[in-house]
């Protein structure tokens, strides 16, 4: 597939292409009111009841969001969205479902990676909601992929990029006046928001997904260290789950260069790097009461003398909660032992870290249950005592090696056979 806004030379900057939103519905009715309410939102719209023909224009065309429901003939909702990801891995993919079950939502996220669900009945203004959700997302991505591809026009793309963003949190602000007497509702799906995104990101980069909760337990410990207030503590730890979410965006490869040599990154791959904490605040406003979660993500690469990025803040001009987010983020992504990762804090104080962050650190350590170190690793990376911190299953989904298995020679030779008869295409993610 073409990756949508390719640059050209010479091109001008870019801008996301109007995209359509397909519907695959088989009931007339519910395809025809999710039609006219799209419309009426001024959303260009396409709408199917066949399934295998909505497959067939996904080849056709490229949409920006993918909407279907889950029981239909001939070909589910899943096994669409599964098929739709492989032509149009860009389009967000929405599942409308009349019961959301557990089981449901382990296949959804092996076959299609879906971004929503919506529940039978749903609400207007949340289907709404949703939907803007989604079109920014297919937005950032697809802005995203430009920026690894135009590296000439970095500092052009990251101003209109940021202008974009700004007008979408403005009206994001807006929505969420009007929806100001669905709050008490929300707020009770706020955690279930938080933990979907901590999925995505797990599924989409193992490590990102391990790292946050690890943050987050050690956050967790600092919190009662430092004697924060209840609203602090909610922050820091939505804030520490989330931190990293904004790097759902930038490139795999990218990512793995960052976290294993960041001093070989050449200075656009860098810039895309130092734009995820920006990217990362405007995600984390999803719900009312995240502005400060969004601040103390933007701030937790800054540094005390002023190096850090992305705005150069300095000293207490650091948000209090960011300078300790950046401490536990700083020990719980270190490629080193405990002592060692300790050690290399300890040195930053006072140039790189906030030295009171530092010493709330230290006497939270003992204090805090951190789940163990992953990574992701190829098939041929496996060596006998590694232990598996994810199961590993085949293309149809029956469990190959469980979750917890010391691996030896012959585990090994198992998944090596396997996967010359039938790849294993999974993320393989064992324990540091």
């Amino acid at each position: 597939m073409t990756t949508p806004g390719a640059p050209n030379a010479g091109a001008a900057p870019f801008q996301v292409a109007s995209r359509p939103i397909l519907v695959v519905d088989d009931e007339e009715i519910v395809l025809a009111a999710l039609h006219e309410t799209l419309r009426r939102a001024h959303y260009d719209v396409v709408t199917f009841r066949d399934p295998i023909a909505a497959l067939e224009e996904i080849k056709r065309r490229e949409f920006s969001i993918i909407i279907t429901d889950q029981r239909m003939p001939m070909l589910s909702g899943l096994e669409l969205l599964a098929q739709a990801r492989q032509i149009q891995p860009f389009a967000t993919r929405i599942l409308i479902t009349a019961v959301l079950s557990l089981d449901t939502v382990i296949e959804a996220i092996n076959k299609g990676e879906i971004f929503r669900f919506i529940v039978k009945p749903w609400l207007r203004e949340e289907f709404l909601a949703t939907i803007q959700n989604g079109m920014q997302r297919y937005e950032l991505i697809c802005q995203n992929a430009h920026l690894a591809a135009a590296t000439q026009s970095m500092n052009e793309q990251l101003v209109e990029l940021n202008r974009s963003l700004e007008q979408q949190v403005k009206l994001v602000a807006q929505q969420n006046q009007q929806l100001a007497d669905m709050n008490s509702a929300l707020e009770q799906n706020l955690f279930h928001s938080m933990e979907l995104c901590l999925h995505t990101m797990q599924t989409f980069y193992p490590s990102l997904g391990n790292q946050a909760r690890r943050v987050s337990q050690l956050c967790k410990s600092m919190a009662g260290v430092a004697k924060l207030s209840a609203e602090e503590r909610r922050i820091l730890d939505s804030a520490a789950l989330l931190h990293d979410i904004g790097l759902v965006g930038v490139p795999r490869q990218i990512i793995r260069q960052w976290q294993e040599d960041p001093n070989s990154l050449g200075d656009p791959e860098r810039a895309l790097i130092q734009q995820h904490p920006i990217l990362g605040q405007e995600l984390a406003v999803f719900g009312s009461d995240m502005d400060r979660v969004g601040e103390v993500i933007r701030a937790h690469h800054e540094r005390v003398d002023g190096k850090g990025y992305p705005d150069q803040l300095s000293g207490e001009n650091i948000p209090w909660l960011a300078r300790l987010l950046a401490v536990a983020v700083a020990y719980a992504s270190a490629r080193l032992t405990s002592t060692d990762a300790i050690e290399t804090v300890k040195l930053g104080a006072g140039t790189a870290y906030d030295s009171d962050a530092v010493r709330v650190l230290l006497q939270a350590l003992p204090l805090a249950s951190i789940p163990r170190k992953e990574k992701e690793v190829v098939l041929a990376d496996l060596r006998p005592g590694m232990v598996l911190a994810r199961g590993i299953y085949t293309a149809n989904g029956l469990l190959l090696i469980p979750e917890g298995q010391r691996l030896n020679a012959t585990y090994i030779e198992k998944l090596l056979n396997h996967n010359r008869i039938q790849p294993i295409t999974q993320s393989l993610v064992v324990y540091c």
